[in-house]
Order: C-alpha cells, then structure tokens, then sequence
C-alpha cells in the first residue's frame, strides 16, 4: 500500500499546432497520411485485452475519396457483445480497489504518449478514416482527446474531495464508488476525442466498459485502444465492439449488470436507448445512470450593434468548419435587415474562397461529409429549399459523390422563420438565415428560443450591452453552451463544459467534474467516537 498524500497537478491546455510550411509537425504528418495510405489495417475487437476475429469484414474507405481503401474491421454481433460484458465484469473487481492514484496514472501517461508519440498517427486516422482537415484532426484527436486525459484525473481528485463536515465526536466521510455493473459507451463518428473519453471517464471512476465506437470511425478508435494498453490499461477494462446497433446493444441494454449507459450521437438513438432501459426497468440490479449528448440547430443571433466583420467569420468557421458534422455548428442565423444589407455581398465573397477537396491538400479548407446515406439526408434538405418558393439559395447548393461526398458551403434565405430548415438538425454544411425587421430583437429572441426543440449551443453577437444582456435572458434554456461574440463551436476541456438540455441530451457536461460525478455511487460513512450506551433520553427523567 502507497503511504502518502498522491497530488495531480492542475493541468494545462495542450497548445494547438499550427502545421504551417515549414514546421516540423507539418512534415511529421504528411508522412504519416502517406504511410497509412499504403499500409491498411485489418482491426479486430478487442475483448477482455484478445484480439477477437469474427471474420465479418467490413471495408473502411476515406470519404473524401472513395477508392481510398484504409483497411477492414471485424463487425461484431451478440455473440461479441456478450463477450465483451463477461470480460468486463471479470475485470472490475481488480480495477475498481485498485488505488485511485494508480487508475489517474494510466490516463495521465496516455496523455503524454498521445501528445508525442501517436500524435500524428491518430491525426492521420483521424483524418483519412473522418474526412477531417490537419488543424480539425489537431484541435480534436490530438488537444481535445489530451485535455481529457490529462483533466479528468484533477477532476476526480476534486470528485473525490467532496466530504461531509464532521464534529469532535463523529467522523463523517464520503466514499465515492464506481457504479455496480458495467457501462455501455456508444460513441460518434465525428469526434475522436469523444471517442476517447466516452469509455476513459467512466474507466478512470472505477468502472469497467463496454465500447461500441461508430462504425464510421473505428481505425482512430483502433488506435486509441492501442495507447491506452501502452499506457498500462489492464485487459477487459475497456472492451471494444465495433458493430451495428441494431446488433451490438440490445444484449447489452437488457443485460441485468447494466450500470450505465455513456452517449453521444443522434437524439432518436439516445430517446430510443432510454425506452428501452426505462421499459422494464426493474430487470436491473441499479437504476442504469444514462448519459448523452445528442443533437443541436444551433443558432447565432445577431444585434444590430454587431461586428460585421466578426460576425461573419463566426458564420463561416463555425457553420462550415468539417462540413458543419459537429453538434454545435450553428445551422440557423438571425440578422436584422439593415445589417444584412451592409454585410451579404462579403460574407458571399468570404464563402466564395472556401477550397473543398481532399484532407491531404492542407489548402482545402472543407472535405468530405461522412458517408453516402449523410450525404443523401444534406441533399434533400438544399433540394426541399430550392423548390420552395420562399426560400432562396443565395450560394453553394451544389453537390457531387462521384468521387468523395462533396457537398459545397450553402447558404439560403428563409422566409419563414419556422421551416423545417430553422428547426431540424441537418448535420452538414447548409445554413439558414432568417432576417429580421431591425426593430424587432425581442420578437427574434423569442424566436429563437421557441423554434427548435434543442437546447446545445448558440452565440449573440452585440456590441449594444443590453442586447446582450437580453439574449442572455431570453435565451437561458435554448443554449447549454452560449456564447457572446463568438463562433457557439470548439469548447475546451476545462475552460467551457461541454453539454445542453432540451432534445440535445442531459447536460451532464463533459470537460468537467460534473460528468465524472455521473459515474459514482456515494456512500456516506459515518464512525461514532463513543457511541451511546443507554437508550434513555435526559427529557424522560422524572423532575
């Protein structure tokens, strides 16, 4: 047993390289994308630390260029799932008394093997197998992913340092136990550094895992289980089973040592996953915690007291930065017609430089959207605006998979303020923009508060204080993140817990101990000095 008081320091956010010519990362990089071009991979699941061959194949192609082969992974089903449960519960006990300080250590050395040594493997993964450019992959596979491994371990100490007060007779004392049972972690396709801390923060509490990662984007995920056996994960703590849902979780969801359930992804998936637990939920030996973060019509809204300038770079990083597939992209904008009229004609010609193409060229700053089935769903939305009559396609609208799933940055003009185009979630590069009478700020707020169903991100931008101070108002549930002069996009660990209500999940907020709290069990200890020794109260003696 370590004797001493184990102390993590307070972390740092890892810096953002910059990749530009000339840098050593730059290089670095380019090397990696071209080995792993040449080299594909053949990816089992790894279950209970083996690596498991179903001999279900199943082909991974770049988006960006569909005749990229990047290799195969074995497809799991229920006999894998099943597995991976068995092989999870095996290894709870050993990690779960393991010493708090020795579980932290795991992640903290991942951090570090991520932030040298798999750096630029994992960006390359990243953004072959993801469609995503060098400063996307670097801002999520590599500094996001690191700040969680690298944060999560301080969070726990802070988890852990939550103690009831005591008095000279009692010692109180809390401890914080790793749920009963397992915890399924179903992950996205367009985060690595979700990917990574899905199944890694329900770990470092104590807890084992079952890890389906998206079909989508299983060879960064591949990786990541090699850094943490690196790191010194102990076998069957993590379980990996890349595979269809449909598939995949329903043993796993109706398996009575269910604890809990880590999400993100779409809202009918995590509605659907919460039916299901909820349906019968006496079956399990503790109520599952449920966790997810799901979808999002972000918005930006704008004053007229508002930047231009800054106003339209946040529409055009934050609506078309990876081809709008984050949860946060704003896809609605709100503009008052007199600053719509100073400010089309350049936020056009801005959108109008934007390079579409391939991750490998580093001028593009577009790529591809996931798959052929996304591509398709992003398409009938800017064809359902071009045959509408109140609505106007003002840019882009053009389309091509002949050869990757390009789709170009879209702007158009609605009409009416509630089209299906202001309220539904499209996942792509297409966003809507509503203007308003100038006079009319409340009228819009009010607007953009009731429109949508989602609560996750949104941004104000005003000069005027008390437009901001109104939209802060108005608008406290329609954002679970909210920003004030700036892109409602790239939360850092730490700095802007990640997470909203409404549709958009449970607000649970990941970058923070919040979301570690979710994956504990309290139990209060309470140790009485001298305890009593008569029954017997001083109001019941005779006067």
């Amino acid at each position: 047993m370590f004797n001493g008081i184990f102390h993590i320091r307070e972390p740092q956010n890892e810096p953002v390289l910059s990749y530009a010519p000339g840098t050593k990362e730059r290089a670095e990089l380019k090397a990696a994308l071209e080995d792993m071009k040449r080299n594909s991979v053949e990816i089992p699941c790894i279950i209970g630390g083996k690596e498991i061959r179903t001999g279900n194949l199943v082909e991974m192609r770049a988006p960006h260029d569909r005749s990229l082969v990047l290799g195969y992974y074995h497809r799991a089903g229920t006999t894998e799932a099943e597995m991976a449960i068995a092989a999870a519960n095996e290894a709870k006990h050993a990690w779960s008394e393991m010493d708090w300080s020795s579980r932290a250590t795991v992640l903290l050395k991942a951090a570090e093997l991520l932030s040298g040594k798999y750096r630029q493997t994992l960006n390359a993964a990243t953004m072959l197998c993801m469609s995503k450019s060098c400063h996307q992959a670097e801002i999520d596979s590599a500094c996001e992913l690191i700040d969680f491994w690298r944060f999560n371990p301080y969070f726990m100490t802070q988890v852990y340092d939550d103690q009831p007060i005591s008095t000279k007779d009692v010692l109180n004392y809390m401890e914080h136990r790793p749920l009963e049972g397992f915890v399924f972690a179903i992950s996205p396709f367009n985060f690595t550094s979700i990917a990574g801390n899905l199944p890694t923060a329900p770990a470092l509490m104590g807890n084992a895992v079952v890890w389906k990662p998206s079909s989508n984007a299983v060879l960064p995920a591949y990786y990541i289980m090699k850094i943490l056996k690196e790191a010194g994960m102990p076998d069957g703590v993590i379980n990996m089973i890349p595979g269809p849902g449909p598939l995949v979780a329903p043993p796993v969801l109706n398996h009575l040592d269910l604890g809990g359930v880590h999400f993100t992804g779409s809202t009918y998936v995590f509605s659907t996953i919460w039916l299901t637990i909820g349906s019968d939920i006496r079956k399990y030996y503790s109520y599952p915690r449920i966790v997810g973060e799901t979808g999002g019509k972000d918005f930006i809204i704008a004053h007229v007291s508002a930047d231009e300038d800054a106003l339209i770079a946040a529409i055009v990083r934050g609506a078309f930065e990876y081809q709008g597939q984050k949860c946060s992209a704003p896809s609605r904008i709100y503009i008052p017609d007199t600053l719509w009229t100073r400010m089309r004609d350049k936020l056009l010609d801005e959108i109008a430089t934007i390079k579409v193409g391939d991750v490998c060229d580093f001028s593009n700053f577009m790529n591809a959207v996931i798959d052929e089935e996304s591509f398709d769903k992003i398409v009938d939305y800017i064809e359902f605006a071009r045959n509408r009559p109140d609505h106007k396609i003002i840019c882009g609208g053009t389309y091509d998979k002949s050869e990757g799933f390009f789709i170009n940055p879209t702007v158009i003009i609605t009409e009416d303020p509630r089209s299906k185009l202001m309220c539904e979630e499209i996942f792509g590069p297409v966003v809507t923009v509503f203007i308003y009478p100038e006079n009319e700020y409340d009228e819009a707020l009010e607007l953009c508060d009731t429109t949508s169903p989602y609560g996750l991100t949104g941004a104000v931008f005003a000069i005027d204080r008390l437009a901001i101070e109104r939209a802060i108002d108005v608008l406290r549930h329609a954002a679970g993140n909210f920003y004030v002069n700036d892109k409602p996009t790239g939360a850092i660990v730490g700095q802007q817990p990640f997470g909203g209500s409404r549709a958009s999940g449970t607000n649970d907020k990941a970058g923070s101990w919040l979301n570690l709290e979710r994956w504990v069990s309290p139990r209060a200890i309470k140790e009485t000095f001298l305890p009593p020794r008569d029954y017997r109260y001083p109001f019941m003696q005779e006067p």
